[in-house]
């Protein structure tokens, strides 16, 4: 049997805790509290947290069935893990499928697909900018952190739905 903790011993600096420190937050991941943004023409984002202190975001996205993202190149590290569907970069050899973690370091270039009929969901933690380039190579716009946040919130007012504060570290 489990003992639960109810106390735990007295630290130096218990009380600096207690006065600064955060608690962490639910987020809820229901479509109706959590809203799936557009992302292009075949792909929508479900934004988690965003912090505006190491350039972070966590998310999901959501490509459809035969859609891709943009090349594009990333300034810092993405770990990710394949919830649904299949997906991959033209760029590289692998699948990745419900399960499977990819890592992604500054530097990498590639365009993520999926020609899964149902598409794919991965979360992806993102540190640092991402630079999204078009069909001719020429840079089109950066996704950064308040890029996303600009996505999630413009999103939110134009269709009247609150912001979700907690989503802010």
């Amino acid at each position: 049997m489990t003992k639960l903790i109810t106390k735990l011993p007295e630290e130096p600096y218990e009380e600096t805790i207690r006065k600064f420190a955060r608690d962490g937050a639910h987020i809820p991941g229901d479509d109706a509290a959590n809203p799936w943004v557009p992302f292009g023409d075949a792909a929508a984002i479900k934004h988690f947290c965003f912090d505006v202190r190491t350039n972070s975001v966590a998310n999901i996205l959501w490509v459809k069935g035969g859609g891709r993202i943009g090349t594009h190149k990333h300034r810092g590290v993405v770990s990710a893990v394949t919830l649904e569907g299949s997906w991959a970069y033209y760029e590289y050899d692998w699948v990745a499928r419900p399960g499977d973690f990819v890592y992604e370091l500054p530097g990498a270039a590639h365009t993520l697909y999926s020609d899964d009929p149902n598409g794919m969901k991965a979360l992806f933690w993102i540190n640092g900018p991402i630079e999204f380039y078009d069909d001719d190579a020429n840079y089109d716009f950066t996704a950064d952190v308040f890029w996303f946040i600009d996505h999630y919130t413009k999103y939110c007012e134009e269709k009247g739905l609150p912001v979700n504060q907690d989503m802010f570290i």
